[in-house]
């Protein structure tokens, strides 16, 4: 029995059959029949069917904001200073991160999960665009094109809602100051190191309490990991990510009041 948050939420989340359902067939038909088959699911807020009650709205939200904001769908950022960030042009950095060999055992986990089976869990769909966008710092724009050509059940909107929300860049989105700390994020949602160790077999040997820094390990026990080293020193990314934001933000403060 594994404690993995990942594990288990995925578990309570296959139910392929409410799932065709939501592809097919209209909000409020998928909601009644999430509420026939779950009639006390808004008192049970911790269970797989009020997560995916929270998923649908999400996504009918994402849909009615193209619509009321069809520049969304032509590349361009809800919050219009955040236009003015300075991403990084970096393809090698793209292509690893694509990959999965950043060096961030949950990232590159994740990366490979959606390469070999078109799927991701919606929390390490929101931990690997964070990644991209806030350590790497790479345009949210090339992290929405590849999710998009992965995900067996990729939407346009919802697509472009949650890498908006991981970038900042979005309505409702993630403050820009809070960035995920990829490897703190895996020790919380796959505390064992389970899922890990499926989709980076290269640490299948790394101690439990070690997992999320096995270099840390391999440092200390004089072995030798067929792993990359993390690419980026998530301190000083998340440094370089805040001067980028703030000085967006000035420009376009500054371009305002010249108007006047």
């Amino acid at each position: 029995m594994t404690n993995s948050v990942i594990f288990q939420h995925s578990k309570a989340l296959a139910s392929f059959r409410l799932i065709w359902h939501w592809a097919l067939s209209p909000p409020r038909q998928c909601l009644n029949r999430l509420r026939a088959e779950h009639p006390n699911l808004l008192e049970q807020s911790d269970g797989g069917a009020f997560t995916w009650l929270s998923e649908l709205i999400w996504r009918e939200f994402y849909r009615h904001l193209l619509v009321a904001w069809p520049r969304l769908c032509k590349h361009r950022p809800f919050v219009g200073w955040t236009q003015q960030v300075q991403w990084r042009q970096d393809e090698k950095a793209l292509i690893a991160w694509q990959q999965g060999k950043t060096g961030f055992p949950i990232v590159d986990a994740a990366m490979r999960q959606l390469n070999g089976t078109g799927w991701m869990h919606n929390r390490l769909r929101m931990i690997c665009a964070s990644f991209l966008v806030k350590d790497l710092p790479i345009d949210w724009r090339a992290g929405e094109r590849y999710f998009i050509s992965q995900l067996l059940d990729g939407d346009l909107a919802a697509n472009n809602g949650g890498w908006q929300w991981a970038a900042s860049t979005g309505t409702d989105a993630a403050p820009y100051f809070r960035i995920f700390n990829p490897t703190t994020q895996g020790e919380r949602f796959d505390t064992q190191g389970t899922f890990i160790r499926q989709w980076v077999p290269e640490l299948a040997e790394v101690p439990e309490r070690d997992i999320h820094q096995p270099h840390r390990w391999a440092q200390r026990e004089g072995r030798r990991l067929d792993y990359p080293t993390p690419m980026v020193d998530h301190k000083q990314a998340r440094q370089m990510t805040l001067e980028a934001f703030e000085a967006a933000k000035a420009l376009q403060e500054k371009g305002q009041n010249q108007a006047y």
